[in-house]
């Protein structure tokens, strides 16, 4: 059949590349998109162009002694401290031997790392979890109208600043069997007073206990300063639509804390780890040896006490990689939570 005149047209059209629909040709859009690409590269010279060398310098004069901070007194005793872990040097020595992977098979293969893997991460949860929860109770009645908040906030904040080796010296006579205040409080209940100091699971609570309410003013005040913040319209229009109180609280206030909580477990997981002044004080890693010997408590025994301080490196090393494996995955979900 002969060809009519349209689809003679709409066959030069195919052959020029002009689509359909009526829009450019391709070739014009390929020159349009190398002409853009072209555009797009010297857009960071001319970010670079709206600052002279004199902001430029001024900028690097600040920059720089922040940067040999970091190097001299982050970075590099970091490194000395991952090479120290491969050396035996006793610090009473002058001389370390390089023994390879030995201190990390000996920390692996000991009988007591079990023990102080155990007593770090019943501690560390314990710490984490009873310092949030009880942080976030307590900033939700000081949120309240209520006469004489603003001393009570500053009693509940009063013991985050305080030293941990004044509060565990405290503490201790707190929880003395004999003469402490649980311990005649329990007398007089008629029950018998647990040995705080002779017992290790005893020891780790109290310990734990100690830590809480000496790191509770810190939750405390970051979850008021997210209370306050908050948009307290959402409250009203759940209450308004007849939502419950505990419903307003896990679909509303909780939501809108979320990036504090989140804050709040890295920072108290990071500091509770490294808690060494209160065990040092009320226990010295004891009962029984490694009753309350934390990774941190082991690295200052290593170190100082056995004067191993290649191995107290190894020990300080594996800490490190803990740490920042722990930090990683709690970004890895809260990013997918965000998702």
């Amino acid at each position: 059949m002969p060809t009519t005149i349209s689809e003679q047209a709409h066959k030069q059209q195919q052959i020029a590349g002009v689509p359909d629909d009526g829009s450019q040709p391709r070739s014009t859009q390929l020159r349009e998109h190398e002409q853009n690409s072209a555009k797009v590269k010297p857009r960071l010279f001319n970010k670079l162009k709206r600052y002279d060398s004199a902001e430029i310098a001024l900028a690097c004069l600040f920059l720089v002694p922040n940067l040999i901070f970091l190097i001299v007194f982050t970075y590099r005793p970091l490194i000395d401290n991952i090479r120290l872990s491969f050396m035996d040097w006793n610090i009473s020595a002058p001389i370390a031997t390089f023994v390879g992977l030995s201190n990390y098979i000996e920390w692996f293969t000991a009988d007591s790392t079990a023990t102080v893997l155990l007593n770090t991460l019943v501690f560390t949860t314990c710490t984490v979890i009873g310092s949030m929860v009880l942080g976030l109770v307590l900033a939700l009645i000081l949120d309240q109208k209520l006469i004489g908040r603003n001393a009570i906030r500053s009693i509940v904040f009063a013991p985050y600043i305080i030293s941990g080796a004044a509060i565990g010296i405290a503490f201790q006579f707190i929880f003395d069997p004999s003469v402490g205040l649980i311990s005649d409080f329990l007398h007089r209940l008629g029950l018998p007073s647990p040995d705080f100091y002779q017992v290790p699971g005893w020891a780790l609570f109290m310990v734990t206990i100690t830590y809480i309410w000496k790191n509770l003013g810190y939750t405390f005040v970051i979850y008021l300063a997210a209370l306050q913040a908050r948009r307290r319209d959402l409250d009203e229009a759940a209450e308004i639509d007849g939502a419950s109180p505990a419903r307003r609280f896990f679909k509303v206030l909780l939501p809108q804390l979320r990036p504090t909580s989140f804050f709040l477990s890295i920072t108290v997981l990071l500091n509770s780890m490294q808690v060494f002044d209160l065990i040092n004080v009320m226990t010295r890693g004891g009962p029984q040896g490694n009753g309350t010997t934390t990774i941190v408590y082991q690295i200052y025994q290593e170190t100082f006490v056995n004067t191993r301080a290649g191995y107290g490196a190894t020990v300080a090393t594996i800490l490190f990689v803990i740490l920042l494996a722990v930090t990683l995955l709690q970004v890895r979900i809260m990013e997918k939570g965000e998702k």
